[in-house]
């Protein structure tokens, strides 16, 4: 139904206006009675066999809702009732931010890929508390934090520092966003002398709290391996938890359906979708190799069927989280994903 009725009739609009229909239609299915009920009976999977502990963590199932979807916070509920196994909120920064003039979010659906430049468009940290306070989260959620726009890299710590203080007692884990390549100057966090003094400050900080919040850090596919290698040195040094792996990237490889024509005048954004799979997934393989398989990875990026993501957790990734996958392949995927694992595991086919 979602392939032939649903999205069809999404893809009449541009894709910005289609993600707040959609949205909006969230808001509207919990004013009416038992329609959460059915979403959940229709989509969401028991697979106790697939529960993990991760990051000191037990999650329900491996399969995660990326960031950038419930940017607000507003609808980790919602999404849950799909089958995912843990939601991602955000990017998230201190002071709400418009992000970048429209338009700035385009589908290339013949490569099933998509190219925004949003620039983190959010209503800030304290909106997202809100939400969190009013609405009890039954599914494990994980905060990605990023710095304001307008903040210069130098000051950039105390963005995450006071995101990071806000939202400690209302999510469950942390995603450090220094990846994202539509902020300006935001990839240059990645280098070591930035991403040490941001990390360092979060993890001093996190040992005044009572409970112990996992800290993940989002990494770009775009990396060098010689960046790659001080990331993953640091990582494991400085006591960080995990690697979310990776983030969209600027390269256009891989777009071999679409006009070129197209692809030139969007211009500038991050590239998601089917086309950044291969290289999500050797991301991915290259730090779990790398560390020793000491260093926890979700792998994110391209993920499209069921057989991808076994293939994600195979290369080295602990859990697995999709975005595009969802939007061209509908809300089944989750279940599809699920049942594949738990068939292959019986089968006696190791999951990860």
């Amino acid at each position: 139904m979602y392939k032939h009725v649903i999205r069809p009739i999404l893809f009449r609009f541009n894709p910005e206006t289609a993600h707040n229909m959609t949205m909006s239609a969230l808001t509207m299915m919990d004013r009416i009675p038992f329609a959460s009920a059915i979403v959940r009976m229709l989509y969401k999977k028991k697979t106790p066999t697939l529960a993990r502990e991760v990051f000191g963590i037990n999650f329900p199932n491996p399969v995660g809702l990326a960031g950038g979807l419930d940017k607000n916070g507003e609808h980790y509920n919602d999404l849950a009732n799909f089958g995912f196994g843990f939601v991602e909120i955000g990017s998230l920064t201190p002071k709400p931010q418009d992000g970048n003039p429209k338009p700035r979010l385009f589908r290339l659906p013949a490569d099933k890929a998509i190219i925004n430049r949003m620039g983190i468009n959010n209503k800030g940290v304290k909106h997202a508390v809100e939400q969190l306070k009013k609405v009890k989260p039954e599914v494990i959620v994980a905060a990605n934090i990023s710095k304001n726009a307008t903040s210069i890299n130098e000051d950039a710590a105390k963005d995450y520092e006071t995101s990071f203080a806000l939202m400690y007692d209302f999510v469950d884990m942390f995603v450090v966003n220094v990846s994202c390549p539509n902020v300006v100057g935001l990839t240059n966090l990645q280098d070591i002398t930035f991403l040490s003094e941001i990390v360092d400050r979060l993890l001093d900080l996190r040992m005044y709290y009572d409970q112990y919040r996992p800290i993940l850090l989002k990494v770009s596919p775009d990396l060098s391996r010689q960046q790659l290698d001080e990331i993953i040195d640091y990582c494991m040094r400085s006591g960080i938890d995990g690697i979310v792996a990776g983030n969209t990237t600027r390269s256009r490889d891989g777009l071999t359906n679409t006009d070129p024509q197209k692809i030139e005048s969007i211009g500038n954004g991050g590239l998601s979708g089917a086309p950044i799979f291969q290289k999500n997934l050797e991301l991915v393989r290259y730090i779990s190799g790398k560390s020793g398989g000491k260093l926890p990875v979700i792998g994110v990026g391209g993920i499209m069927s069921p057989e991808q993501a076994k293939q994600m957790l195979d290369a080295g990734a602990s859990l697995v989280e999709i975005y595009s996958g969802f939007i061209y392949e509908g809300p089944s995927l989750v279940k599809k994903i699920n049942k594949y694992l738990e068939n292959t595991a019986r089968s006696g086919s190791a999951i990860k």
